[in-house]
């Protein structure tokens, strides 16, 4: 079927009558009445062997049904073991893969790991119970230094290195090296960040003697099903996970964690539901971190400065255990992040991950798209500081070519399309950076300091690439849209349905999305990696083609001709000479009248030929009051190449929400530690979040160049706000800096390390 793309206009989103309104259907609203309360005894130190651990007290507490450690847990047969993904090193060997327990045996390694769980009638009556658990421990030296040595966390990991990877070309990068004309380099921190969804972790268990339904707040439910499968020995059909409106995810829900099989397995023991929701300073405690990694980055030229090699060397925090993400370090992901947008002839990625008592995983893969972006970009503006050459121009010189493509980078990764050029020429207009000049002038002589910052970045949909959809045509005339990935607030109800209604002429009114429920989706990609909208539309576009043919022959029989001679168009099947011209609807009308079951729900899957690269420039005016630091984000613009955009409204919000990601990293978002790896950043009170004031307008354009990667032409947006955002903030603070003297400025840019930073130039 042909693509009409009428669905790149923007309508309202049918999710925010219900979100906006206290209408929503999370999951703390929708535990079962009756539902016992989870609460867990947590570790208070960041390292220790455990002595004892006693819970007699605990489990003969008023109101308590149920206590459990991790040698409960192994009496009743349950796998302890959240295994997580390990990652082959550069000499072949695979990395270090220590057991995660989802109770403590033994050891505790980070502030907040779970030792105890108990369950009991009310939460205050398990806030008691918890405080009853005597917890013995002999503590032990942490280690929190990202770099190799100090107190083995693991034994299966010497001196804490979970994993040496490398991916490029070293002989080819060396030589590029010996025969530069220059070569800058610079040490790239990216400190390490909360996600801090609106909706914390949460979730219950139920059991009603044969099979177990685990509800959470999510990014997808079949993960979650095998796992629980696997590890409390259960069929899978046994086994149903869903996930109701979620507040936030931001890749930190994408991952599994203890707290939902501990409390699975309360629920099967004492045929009770069994709820659990995480507490503000618990999530920061207990949730999965991201960032922190420092980066040895080198840029070669040659002498018209054009890039002729590119090496980075990273020191990744994996915190105290691997994650279950299955691309830790995978060349797909690498291969671009190591070129970005630019001509570069040979790269060479070098990382170690560290285990550290800080978190208990890195959220983001150790160095994911955010942060390989963020490093190349400060680097590059520093090459163009320390080279005396614009910045601007530095980037045009060494962008791959609009006729290039498609194409394949040192890595082995191709690029389909893509036109550089275009987009950074469009945020130049849009940022009116020809009139910046005039404007740093007038904040001179009010006796501040400006700054213009600019990123350019690539991305890619990463993920499964393979989607399944399904139309069910239901008695009440509505329509179900069945779609295996979940919406974390995107928009998803209303994209999906918009798509559906364009392609197919079914009113928008009366299509329902159904997400999150692996008893009526029977598979699913979940959602992350920028991966939803194509994906799950694609899927959608196939089971339309498919639903098509399966009417036609029903419908020409029913307006006497041959199929060959049934159209679908606008909406509407028809064929000359019948007068007959049903829609969808009435064709499934039809079909339920003649008993025609099979006509009422139709599956397709499809699976994405190849990746899609959504590309862009952000450009971030700032400007710093040198008596106090303060640093005010005054601009910013984005030009985005999203290829064809199904929702323009919609990829708009996904950018401005990165926008404020990223912005809050650059100026006030900092995870802090102490010598002993106690969080000194465990309330809103000592973590900084942006606010609406530290918000600028965000001018937003795109410059599409469509995908070929895909049916549709779409290359994905969920995460460019954020990957460009940090970078263009830090590097045009660093500019506003520059003339004070200060070479090297590093985030976070709050009032006190700013204005130190100009303190020690004088």
């Amino acid at each position: 079927m042909e693509t009409k793309f009428g669905q790149g206009q923007t309508v309202k989103r049918v999710e925010d009558l219900r979100l906006l309104t206290g209408q929503g259907r999370y999951v703390d609203d929708i535990a079962p009445q009756g539902a016992l309360f989870a609460l867990f005894l947590r570790s208070p130190v960041a390292h220790a062997e455990i002595a004892a651990l006693d819970v007699a007290a605990a489990r003969a507490a008023p109101g308590v049904h149920l206590v459990l450690t991790a040698q409960d847990l192994l009496d009743a047969g349950v796998d302890l073991d959240l295994k997580g993904t390990r990652v082959k090193n550069r000499d072949g060997s695979r990395g270090a893969g220590p057991e995660r327990p989802l109770l403590a045996r033994g050891r505790v390694r980070h502030v907040g790991e779970a030792v105890a769980m108990v369950v009991a009638e009310t939460l205050d009556q398990a806030r008691d119970a918890v405080e009853l658990i005597e917890f013995d421990f002999d503590e032990l030296d942490p280690h929190l230094d990202l770099a190799p040595g100090g107190p083995d966390l693991h034994a299966e990991a010497p001196d804490n290195v979970a994993y040496d990877y490398a991916l490029g070309q070293a002989d080819a990068v060396q030589a590029a090296f010996d025969a530069a004309a220059h070569v800058v380099a610079l040490q790239v921190p990216d400190h390490r960040v909360m996600a801090n969804s609106m909706e914390p972790r949460g979730a219950y268990a139920e059991w009603d003697g044969q099979r177990l339904h685990l509800c959470v707040s999510g990014q997808g439910v079949w993960g979650d099903k095998t796992r629980l499968s696997k590890m409390l020995g259960l069929a899978p059909e046994d086994v149903r996970v869903s996930t109701p409106d979620v507040g936030g995810g931001f890749g930190m829900k994408g991952m599994t964690y203890p707290e939902y099989y501990v409390i699975s397995h309360a629920a099967r023991v004492l045929t009770r539901s069994v709820r659990w929701m995480s507490e503000r300073g618990e999530g920061m405690q207990s949730d999965n971190a991201g960032r922190d990694l420092t980066s040895a980055v080198e840029l070669a030229f040659d002498g018209d400065y054009r890039i002729t090699g590119y090496r980075v060397t990273t020191l990744s925090n994996l915190g105290a255990y691997n994650s279950q993400y299955a691309q830790p370090i995978q060349s797909d992901l690498f291969s671009k992040v190591l070129t970005g947008v630019y001509d570069i002839p040979a790269a060479l990625l070098q990382v170690r991950g560290i285990y550290t008592n800080t978190t208990p995983v890195d959220a983001y893969r150790g160095a994911g798209r955010p942060e390989a972006i963020f490093a190349l970009e400060r680097t590059m503006d520093h090459a163009a500081r320390v080279l005396g050459v614009d910045p601007w121009e530095l980037r045009r010189r060494n962008f791959i070519p609009a006729d290039a493509f498609p194409y394949t980078t040192p890595t082995g990764q191709t690029y389909d399309v893509g036109d550089f050029a275009r987009v950074l020429d469009r945020v130049h207009r849009v940022a009116d950076v020809d009139g910046f000049a005039a404007r740093k002038a007038a904040s001179a002589a009010q006796g501040r300091l400006r700054g213009l910052g600019l990123c350019c970045y690539i991305e890619s949909i990463l993920g499964d690439p393979t989607e399944g959809a399904e139309v069910e045509f239901c008695a009440d005339g509505k329509v179900n849209l069945y779609v295996g990935t979940q919406s974390n607030g995107q928009g998803h109800e209303t994209v999906y349905a918009q798509f559906l209604s364009d392609q197919t002429g079914i009113p928008f009114d009366q299509i329902r999305v159904v997400q999150g429920d692996s008893d009526r989706i029977a598979k699913g990609g979940g959602t992350g990696g920028s991966r939803s909208v194509t994906v799950q539309s694609s899927a959608t576009l196939a089971t339309v083609d498919k639903m098509v043919a399966a009417f036609t022959p029903f419908l020409a029989d029913q307006m006497g001709v041959d199929p060959s001679a049934v159209a679908f168009d606008e909406g509407a099947f028809r064929a000359p000479g019948s007068n007959l011209t049903p829609t969808l609807i009435e064709a499934a009308e039809m079909a339920r009248a003649e008993g025609r079951s099979d006509l009422l729900r139709h599956h397709a899957e499809y699976k994405l030929p190849a990746r899609s690269f959504p590309n862009g420039a952000h450009v971030a005016e700032v400007e710093v009051d040198p008596e106090t630091g303060q640093v005010r984000v005054v601009s910013y613009a984005v030009t985005d190449d999203f290829g064809n955009l199904m929702h323009p409204q919609l990829a708009e919000g996904q950018v401005h929400g990165g926008v404020a990601q990223g912005l809050g990293q650059a100026l006030c978002e900092h995870v802090g530690y102490d010598e002993y790896g106690q969080l000194l950043s465990a309330s809103f009170m000592d973590y900084a979040m942006p606010r609406a004031d530290d918000m600028p307008f965000v001018t937003f354009t795109t410059e599409p160049v469509p995908s070929t990667a895909n049916p549709l032409g779409m290359k994905g947006c969920g995460e460019a706000g954020t990957v460009g955002a940090i970078a263009a903030v830090a590097n045009a603070v660093q500019d506003a800096l520059w003339d004070r003297g200060v070479r090297v400025a590093d985030m976070p840019f709050t009032p006190n390390r700013v204005w130190e930073m100009l303190r020690a130039t004088g």
